[in-house]
């Protein structure tokens, strides 16, 4: 069963750590022996997914540690003005670390705070996300950021294409082209199928944000025999969008992550973002427990994919799934 996080205000009943959608956290600061805020991008699947496994965990890592936590959660309503300004309000009221769920909050934490440690999630590849020069995943950041990384298996879900869609030869990436992370995933994934030389024409189609989405999608279905989904917020915030397009074509989509399948795709090899959550948690353990240096922490994955496809759209369009792959 998906866990989510409730529209206004959920309390995670451990030792008092709260998580509210609109700012209000009942109790001040004192009353914890540490407050933790949450800026997330937007609300959809995979970003709930991973702040109710972040919250959760650290919840229960700190009853663990006969230590009590106050989480501040808020949603930025994809606005990259809004993360700027919650990150900007986590440092005034120097909270003793921030979770940065998803890209541009990322960048937005990075940016309001040169001394609070932040964790990232739902973040691809720090160093395009960050701009760092001189990058060594072993050693860290060097800055003070660190977290879990979503970068999907782009080698296994491009032989996912040859394996469900063996007919497809025009291959139709999307991705926002605000989100530096979704346009090296759909780089990644050209050179990946380029590399099958199975004779793919890959093209890219980039939108800038929901208002010009349908207009690239509808181009892209056109001109496509299949279609690949990154791990793009606004296209994981859209997917009936695609869906209402790609499906009356007959045009399959293989997508990042479970979330999108759900919506819009007919199959996935996806991590867990609720277990990417808990890895973060865990981090954030280290950090405020042991007194672990963020700077020096290497970004952490979910290294156990699943390959997942929805039942409803495989049916409809004729496509036949092997074993090994479970329902969304």
């Amino acid at each position: 069963m998906k866990k989510s996080i409730i529209n206004l205000a959920v309390t995670v009943a451990v030792l008092g750590a709260c998580i509210t959608a609109l700012g209000f956290v009942p109790g001040s600061s004192s009353e914890y022996d540490y407050t933790v805020g949450i800026v997330q991008l937007v609300r959809h699947d995979a970003l709930d997914a991973a702040s109710q496994g972040f919250s959760d965990r650290l919840a229960e890592l700190m009853d663990e540690a006969g230590k009590t936590v106050k989480i501040d959660y808020q949603n930025a309503q994809n606005d990259s003005v809004n993360c700027s300004v919650i990150a900007n309000n986590f440092v005034a009221k120097k909270y003793d670390l921030i979770m940065a769920n998803a890209t541009t909050a990322l960048q937005a934490a990075y940016n309001a705070t040169e001394d609070i440690p932040i964790l990232g999630t739902s973040v691809t590849v720090y160093d395009v996300a960050l701009g760092l020069d001189d990058y060594v995943a072993e050693e860290g950041t060097g800055a003070n950021v660190s977290g879990t990384s979503d970068l999907a298996p782009l080698e296994e879900q491009a032989q996912m294409i040859a394996e469900l869609v063996p007919s497809a030869k025009r291959v139709g990436l999307l991705y926002c082209s605000a989100e530096p992370n979704s346009r090296f995933q759909v780089e990644e994934m050209v050179r990946s199928l380029e590399a099958m030389d199975a004779g793919y024409e890959c093209e890219m189609y980039a939108f800038s944000d929901s208002n010009d989405l349908q207009s690239v999608v509808q181009r892209m279905a056109s001109e496509s025999d299949v279609i690949y989904l990154p791990t793009d917020n606004t296209v994981a915030s859209n997917t009936a969008l695609i869906d209402n397009v790609c499906r009356p074509l007959g045009i399959p989509v293989i997508a990042g992550e479970e979330g999108i399948c759900e919506g819009c795709g007919i199959a996935t090899l996806s991590i867990s973002y609720y277990n990417l959550g808990v890895i973060t948690a865990e981090m954030a353990a280290e950090i405020l427990l042991q007194g672990a240096d963020v700077s020096s922490m290497p970004v952490r994955y979910d290294v156990n994919p699943v390959r997942k496809y929805n039942a409803e759209i495989c049916e409809e369009l004729g496509i036949t799934i092997p074993e090994g792959y479970d329902p969304v």
